[in-house]
């Protein structure tokens, strides 16, 4: 068995509050003929601040592609290594004990990926294998950890780093005037979290058991880029906010397969996308709105910081201290595509020297 241990989250330090961000759109979009409907829709995203890896000054205005791309590999590597260090401190591991880094971004590219940079840069041994996942969007932080678990299992006793570094406000386009984009403009936030899968039973958080993923089909342009000269324009269809009803039966199955109920079950980590998600999903599967406290916090603080969420929201479980040994727990992760990244697993605390 292989344990997901605590991840380690950082935002950036530049805030912006939901007021900051109506009172922007108000400004700049101030002659919109839907602006009421935007500003409604923004005000019920749930999310009360978000961090931005530069001044919103700075933000709303686009020196270009490239000039964008330099600033998402330098502040990644600056804020990236620090986030890497506490969830290798996390998991009681040193970077020259990681075999595999998987490194999920959807908001900037490089190549060769940042694993290279990062395997030279904070000594990792060169041996190591690289994953990266660009093209997942909010479902890479998912994948990320299902592809881990993948790994460990193929290679017992080994060890995988799973990375997410999301700058989403890097992908602000103003000339974008749709009512789902300037929707996203109130809903993504900035992070990096990380987080290690021991490939051994022995370890502190969720002994990962079963992982799977499922597309639903004709869904593949409902979440999207489009790639113009100016970057990537995030592209949401007006049918996302449905995608629980027929998500939550893949969840039902594939707990059943592991003679689990998917609504008796202790903790769930899922990927807040919007507060519809978690309510559609809570209503589906037959669970109060508490069992997402942790997803919703997130977007809460945060907003929807993409591959990052499904990390920090299982980090504040762990930070509430109430999961007991043995308790049983979803992880979930939805993106484009329309793609699921689930995985189910059992809190542990086997810890070395520590009596189970």
């Amino acid at each position: 068995m292989a344990v997901l241990c605590r991840p380690a989250t950082e935002v950036p330090e530049h805030v912006l509050t939901m007021d900051d961000t109506l009172a922007i759109a108000r400004d700049l979009h101030r002659d919109h003929p839907d602006l009421e409907l935007v500003l409604r829709l923004i005000s019920r995203t749930g999310v009360r601040k978000r961090h931005l890896v530069q001044p919103v000054e700075r933000t709303l205005r686009h020196p270009g592609l490239e000039a964008r791309n330099q600033l998402f590999v330098s502040e990644a590597k600056k804020r990236v290594p620090p986030v890497v260090r506490r969830a290798l401190d996390h998991a009681g591991l040193l970077a020259r004990e990681i075999d595999l880094i998987v490194f999920v971004s959807c908001t900037g590219f490089t190549m060769p990926s940042l694993t290279a940079w990062l395997i030279n840069e904070m000594g990792f041994d060169p041996r190591t294998r690289q994953l990266p996942i660009a093209q997942l969007g909010c479902a890479a932080g998912g994948a990320a950890v299902n592809r881990a678990h993948d790994f460990c299992q193929a290679y017992p006793g080994r060890h995988a780093l799973v990375v997410a570094c999301e700058f989403c406000s890097l992908c602000y386009q103003p000339t974008d005037l749709g009512v789902g984009q300037l929707l996203s403009n109130g809903l993504f936030g900035d992070a990096v979290a990380a987080a290690v899968v021991r490939g051994e039973d022995e370890g502190y958080g969720v002994r990962l058991e079963r992982n799977g993923s499922y597309l639903i089909p004709g869904t593949e342009e409902w979440i999207s880029y489009a790639v113009r000269p100016t970057g990537f324009h995030f592209q949401l269809d007006k049918r996302v906010p449905g995608t629980m009803e027929p998500l939550a039966p893949v969840l039902v199955e594939l707990a059943e397969q592991h003679d689990w109920k998917a609504s008796q079950l202790d903790f769930y980590v899922v990927h807040a996308g919007g507060p519809r998600i978690l309510d559609d999903l809570g209503t589906f599967l037959g669970v109060p709105p508490e069992a997402f406290r942790h997803s919703r916090a997130t977007l809460t603080e945060y907003g929807n910081i993409a591959s990052a969420v499904v990390l920090d929201a299982l980090d504040r479980l762990f930070a509430e201290g109430r999961a007991l040994d043995e308790q049983r727990g979803i992880l979930a992760g939805f993106g484009p595509g329309i793609t699921a990244e689930l995985a189910l697993g059992s809190w542990t605390d086997r810890r070395p020297g520590r009596l189970s």
